[in-house]
């Protein structure tokens, strides 16, 4: 048997970064099951990105700088060129998302979705129309703050009006103390001046008996001041405050109120450009010329593993994409990129 030469593909790492909440890598659904031909109509090179793509989790970063950072192999141009024909292959889509939420704010936020199973353009308009109406939770979504209610702080407590003190059980507290042990004999000014520590004490969680025992435990033979002492006693003894129950606000809902094509290049969306394979006009002319010049051999869209890393080797020019693309477009005959405006 011959061993295949085949090289094997490169898969995410479990450091592979995570997009903002909301955005990276999201399945548009109704997946056919992993099959060893599931890419064999793409190149090999743009086979092996798809493999990568479809090994990451949803939530993934999904931008061609990312994936050529965590590509072994690829660089940011290859990337780029690979993401556009897996696109046009139809496997990926750009959808914008206007989301209105039950408290009537209102965003615009891009999705970035993903079909191992090949879609024609008309089953992806379909699926845009579907998001419309569709309910999402708003405190997940891209663009929008986190709806999660403030934890409201619990009122002071304040006492009764013409309720007399000394009826109050922190200070019928106090005064059971001299019947448990003679030593500590609080006179009824003590009892009052003392009433709101051992308010304290039971509202954090402590009983009578507790505080009877606090005040009382280990006395010395003689006591010649139990008020001094117990405010002594009542101040370093006391509780912990109990952990308050916070309650988690229900997850506000939204709703998607208009979902567009977006190109995969820039931020022009079918409102204001035709866009086609999932790419506007002007970047697909880009792309077509960084096409025609890659096969001219003025780019170089193989294995440049170290020219965009993080910290490439010396040796290694960092290569401007955007300036390249202006070039290869001037190159070609191609005007400058127009803006698109919203």
């Amino acid at each position: 048997m011959v061993a295949s030469t085949k090289p094997s593909p490169a898969l995410p790492s479990p450091s592979h970064p995570m997009a903002n909440p909301g955005y990276g890598k999201r399945l548009a659904g109704d997946e056919d099951p992993h099959a060893d031909p599931d890419f064999a109509h793409l190149s090999p090179r743009d086979a092996e990105i798809a493999v990568f793509i479809d090994h990451l989790d949803d939530g993934h970063a999904m931008g061609h700088k990312v994936l050529a950072a965590e590509h072994p192999r690829y660089g940011q141009q290859a990337t780029r060129s690979s993401l556009t024909r897996i696109t046009e292959a139809g496997h990926l889509r750009w959808i914008k998302e206007h989301i209105t939420v039950e408290d009537n704010t209102m965003r615009w936020v891009t999705r970035t979705y993903w079909s191992r199973t090949c879609r024609s353009a008309e089953w992806w308009a379909e699926f845009a129309r579907q998001r419309n109406g569709r309910i999402v939770p708003g405190d997940l979504r891209p663009g929008l703050a986190r709806t999660d209610e403030p934890e409201l702080p619990e009122p002071e407590p304040q006492p009764e009006s013409g309720t007399d003190p000394e009826s109050s059980a922190p200070y019928l507290t106090l005064a059971a103390i001299r019947e448990a042990e003679p030593r500590m004999r609080l006179s009824e000014a003590d009892c009052r001046s003392l009433a709101a520590l051992a308010e304290e004490w039971l509202t954090r969680g402590a009983t009578p008996q507790d505080i009877t025992r606090a005040v009382t435990d280990g006395l010395p033979a003689t006591v010649n001041n139990p008020g001094g002492l117990a405010r002594n006693r009542l101040e370093n003894r006391m509780p912990p405050k109990k952990a308050k129950i916070r309650q988690k606000a229900a997850p506000r809902r939204a709703r998607v109120t208009r979902a567009v094509m977006a190109c995969m290049s820039c931020d022009a969306d079918e409102r204001t450009t035709e866009i086609r394979g999932g790419m506007c006009p002007d970047c697909r002319a880009e792309y077509e010329a960084a096409v025609a010049a890659e096969e001219a051999g003025l780019l170089d869209a193989g294995y440049v593993p170290d020219t965009f890393l993080a910290a490439p080797d010396a040796v290694y020019e960092v290569v401007d994409v955007p300036r390249r693309a202006a070039e290869v477009r001037a190159a070609a005959g191609l005007p400058p990129r127009t803006e698109h405006a919203l």
